[in-house]
């Protein structure tokens, strides 16, 4: 496993992270998720992340439970804030008091004291940015989180949430995208400027939710166990990478990963890795051996020919619409 800083910080992070999104608390049980996560520590993978609302606040407690007895020092915790977790007004969002509350249930639920790095899992339009930031600074003051980060924020929203952060004295150091071969929306204006601003990328789903495994195959039945399988065992087609022109591209990719000596998962994962901006990919897993297979993504380098032509195949159905990070499209 290689290590990658994260941002400008000094703090190292695995260049895969595992994370729990639909899988810990809602796909699979405690005995699976703790045996995914000790084969992240046997291949190396030092950082986890999470979030508070992921399966209800269960993916942090089976993330905690699955960690106990493992040195601290050695881990590189990550959590979020900001969608529901509860049915109060004050459950949701980026406020005071919704921070302070969420950041003290994350670590009862973690079994930890405080975690490395405490995201703004989106931004928060009824809380003024100063409200927010200001409850950041303190919380890292309270020692219950060392660095700060955002996710899916626009370039002006990260701009001047690092004005704030830097006034006030606390490390913002990361963002925490969508990535991938087919999903490229954050390169014209989002990586460019948190180059500037010393933010390291986290990138979420670089396997384009399972479609880069090359699992889906246009005309055939979906696997049993996917989250794209119809009720009557065909492949659900609504969703932005489930278009048959879609699918048809990615199965053209199946030689280049053979070339390359890689699974078509690994393929993917080290095409976002060449990326120089990005800190760390997300991997998530409901069996050991998933883990084992992303693992062989560390380390490998892509030459330009490579890459190139995996451009080449996939150029008719690559979103590059910077217009398309979420911040985007969920502003009032």
């Amino acid at each position: 496993m290689e290590y990658r800083k994260l941002g400008a910080s000094g703090m190292y992070i695995s260049e895969l992270a595992y994370g729990n999104w639909v899988t810990h608390g809602e796909q699979i049980d405690q005995e699976a998720a703790t045996s995914c996560v000790r084969q992240a520590l046997d291949l190396g993978i030092t950082t986890f992340d999470t979030a508070d609302a992921y399966a209800g606040t269960r993916a942090e407690s089976a993330l905690g439970e699955a960690l106990k007895g493992v040195r601290r020092e050695g881990l590189e915790i990550f959590t979020k804030v900001y969608f529901p977790t509860g049915e109060g007004k004050n459950d949701r969002g980026l406020s005071r008091k919704h921070m302070v509350e969420s950041i003290n249930g994350s670590l009862r639920r973690l079994g930890t004291d405080y975690v490395d790095l405490y995201q703004a899992h989106r931004y928060d339009y009824e809380t003024p940015l100063e409200e927010t930031m200001q409850a950041f600074a303190d919380i890292v003051r309270a020692g219950k989180a060392l660095y700060i980060g955002v996710s899916e924020w626009t370039p002006d929203e990260i701009r001047a949430g690092a004005r704030l952060a830097k006034d006030l004295g606390i490390g913002l150091i990361s963002n925490q995208p969508q990535y991938s071969m087919l999903w490229r929306v954050i390169e014209e204006e989002v990586v460019p400027t948190s180059e500037e601003l010393g933010l390291g990328q986290i990138c979420w789903s670089p396997l384009a939710q399972g479609v880069l495994t090359g699992k889906y195959i246009p005309g055939k039945g979906a696997p049993t166990d996917s989250r794209f399988t119809s009720e009557d065992g065909t492949l659900k087609d609504d969703h932005k990478f489930m278009r048959p022109e879609v699918l048809e591209k990615v199965q053209e990719l199946q030689p280049i990963a053979k070339e390359a000596g890689l699974s078509m998962a690994a393929l993917a994962v080290a095409w976002v890795l060449q990326n120089s901006n990005v800190s760390a990919a997300i991997v998530g897993a409901s069996k050991p051996e998933q883990l084992v297979d992303n693992a062989t993504a560390s380390g490998v380098k892509l030459d330009a020919e490579l890459l190139h032509r995996i451009d080449q195949v996939l150029e008719p159905v690559i979103e590059r619409d910077p217009g398309k990070v979420e911040s985007f499209l969920t502003r009032p």
